[in-house]
């Protein structure tokens, strides 16, 4: 290797460090124009000046003083929209992580709503009785209390029926169930799992329906919550179980798909460039990831998607997530969609729906994040549509309850599309 060659290596390394890109900022303040909490709220100032312009102050050695940082939403669109390749949403999360660790502990209510595949192992077994229970308003109230969860917040109902048990118990026991040379990796996450098993048995019958055979590995929760809640440690725990798990499929080339874009995301990225997780494990199993549309639509440019679809007129409201833009990969929902006769897909223009994960959970946070997301709102009932589609789960319970819309994943549109039977084996 020449000299040349390895001091790009090294400049390279050093500047997808998140916390050197802060000297590219030139404060333009694009990023705070564009930021949705900053923009209906004073308590945060915006993701410039918690990003960059002070991580220039911020001395490893002493304590974070950036209380306002726990009101970025982490978002992303701050990175997004940067012209000159800041890292502002990574940094600002590294930077509350450090904020917890070092000058204040914890809350109880950030470490139960980080821990999603717990709540859905303890909540799914008793689904009937925990949902009926957790909609008492008395509860709901007392949880907000104690807690600091808000009482409005829009917790998804347990399925009692979990996708892996179906999965285990039926799927794979079926005798229609497709064997092939062509083969996907199917990366769940816990929504699928414990909320939407639906989502998730509509995905393998669109995959089945276009020839691959599908592989559940085993798997844990994306870690996603556990970091947007500053515990990194128990993140990076959950991603190197993922990583372990994944590495020997993608090693054989096989490809990796996910319908929570958010679980794709980080599989993609937060592993590397949040967490710190560089290793040539995780590289390999991030390129090998896709999320479903991505990677369906890469089928329909190459000519190898199914278009046998079934007329439907529909005129229906989508909404782009901020974690779906962060894979730079366009909207490929819209380009499926509208593959299907009578199909019009209205792309709302919003930016963010305010939920964010867990932040719209949080009492202090709730109406911040239903502020942020009042122009979604209003464009998907002003559409008159009785359905919307999104990619992002929690997205879609925020939108269905401020909307009172039927919320639905795209991979679930083009199942009905397809005329597929997706309950059956």
């Amino acid at each position: 290797m020449s000299t040349e060659t390895t001091l790009d290596d090294i400049t390279r390394s050093i500047w997808e460090q998140v916390q050197f890109t802060a000297d590219l900022c030139v404060k333009c303040n694009i990023c705070t124009s564009h930021c949705p909490v900053a923009n209906v709220t004073d308590l945060f100032p915006g993701p410039k000046y918690v990003g960059p312009q002070a991580q220039r102050f911020r001395n490893p050695k002493e304590l974070s003083v950036d209380d306002s940082l726990d009101y970025c939403s982490g978002c992303g669109v701050c990175t997004m929209v940067c012209p000159h390749g800041v890292k502002v949403m990574e940094m600002n999360a590294k930077a509350r992580y450090k904020l917890y660790r070092d000058k204040k502990p914890i809350p109880l209510r950030n470490r139960l709503l980080g821990r999603t595949e717990l709540q859905g192992m303890l909540g799914s077994p008793f689904a009937p009785i925990a949902n009926a229970v957790f909609q008492l308003r008395p509860v709901r109230i007392l949880t907000e209390w104690v807690l600091g969860i808000h009482r409005d917040a829009p917790f998804p109902p347990f399925s009692f029926e979990t996708f892996r048990g179906w999965f285990r118990g039926v799927y794979q026991k079926s005798p229609h169930r497709l064997k092939s040379e062509k083969k996907v990796v199917y990366f769940h996450g816990c929504s699928t799992n414990y909320y939407e098993p639906r989502v998730g048995k509509a995905a393998l019958a669109v995959l089945e329906h276009n020839g691959f055979e599908v592989v559940v590995p085993e798997q844990v929760c994306c870690g996603l919550p556990l970091l947007s809640n500053a515990e990194f440690d128990a993140a990076r725990h959950k991603a190197c179980q993922n990583i372990a798990s994944l590495v020997k499929y993608a090693r054989e080339g096989y490809k990796i798909v996910g319908t929570s874009t958010s679980c794709t995301l980080s599989l993609k990225s937060d592993y590397r460039h949040i967490l710190d997780i560089d290793t040539e494990d995780a590289r390999l199993v991030a390129e090998q990831t896709y999320d479903i549309c991505e990677f369906l639509l890469d089928l329909a440019n190459a000519g190898e998607l199914k278009t046998d679809f079934q007329p439907m007129e529909a005129v229906i409201p989508y909404h782009a997530p901020c974690q779906l833009k962060a894979h730079n990969m366009g909207l490929p929902a819209i380009d499926l969609l509208e593959m299907i006769p009578g199909v019009k897909i209205q792309l709302v223009q919003a930016d963010c729906c305010g939920i964010a994960g867990t932040y719209g959970y949080k009492k202090e946070k709730y109406q911040i994040g239903m502020d942020v997301g009042r122009p979604l709102f209003e464009q998907v009932i002003a559409s008159g549509s009785p359905i919307a589609i999104c990619d992002s789960e929690t997205c879609r319970w925020q939108i269905g309850h401020a909307t009172g819309a039927k919320m639905l994943h795209p991979v679930e549109l083009l199942a009905q599309a397809y005329g597929l039977d997706v309950n059956q084996g």
